[in-house]
């Protein structure tokens, strides 16, 4: 059997007992994840090409393999200061499925990846609610690891709701 396969296998054994592997990474000191099976790819940083009219989070684009692949600064979105560029920063690619099915490839940079945890549904707790609904930035839950609060984000709600606004719109149609 190939590791492709093992690991497949051990993901799926996971899931049936209610555990999740979480991709964990740091942003302005804190720690997020997100859940594995939404990650395409890490790569390292790299400049991006502007686009005019978009939201303020996004910085701009990528060509990926010849997809053009949106950028998203997490720390513009969730309103923490800006930082410079160093050697851990990344750009985390994901694929994010809107309500219709259809998936959009997506980009989001951050200070650095730390590692993968396994996390039960019976460790998650639900993030408290404070403020507006409208204001929370699409998450998921909250686990402790190690004595540390891991903050995880819903990939699906944060790229395509929060970033790019398409919660009340029509699905599109390919032509």
């Amino acid at each position: 059997m190939n590791s492709n396969a093992a690991q497949k296998i051990d993901v799926d054994l996971q899931s049936e007992q209610g555990v999740d592997q979480y991709l964990t990474f740091c942003l302005a000191g804190e720690e997020y994840g997100i859940n594995i099976l939404k990650v395409q790819e890490i790569r390292g940083w790299s400049e991006v090409t502007p686009m005019p009219n978009t939201p303020d989070s996004i910085l701009g684009v990528i060509n990926l393999r010849g997809t053009v692949v949106p950028i998203v600064e997490l720390r513009s979105h969730f309103n923490l200061p800006d930082a410079p560029r160093g050697p851990t920063t990344v750009i985390i690619v994901v694929k994010a499925e809107e309500k219709n099915g259809n998936q959009r490839t997506m980009g989001m940079v951050v200070d650095a990846v730390s590692e993968v945890h396994n996390i039960a549904s019976t460790d998650m707790q639900p993030a408290p609610q404070v403020g507006d609904a409208e204001d929370q930035p699409a998450i998921a839950g909250l686990a402790t690891m190690d004595e540390h609060m891991i903050i995880i984000l819903d990939v699906d709600d944060l790229m395509i709701n929060r970033v790019l606004g398409l919660a009340d719109e029509e699905p599109t149609t390919q032509k």
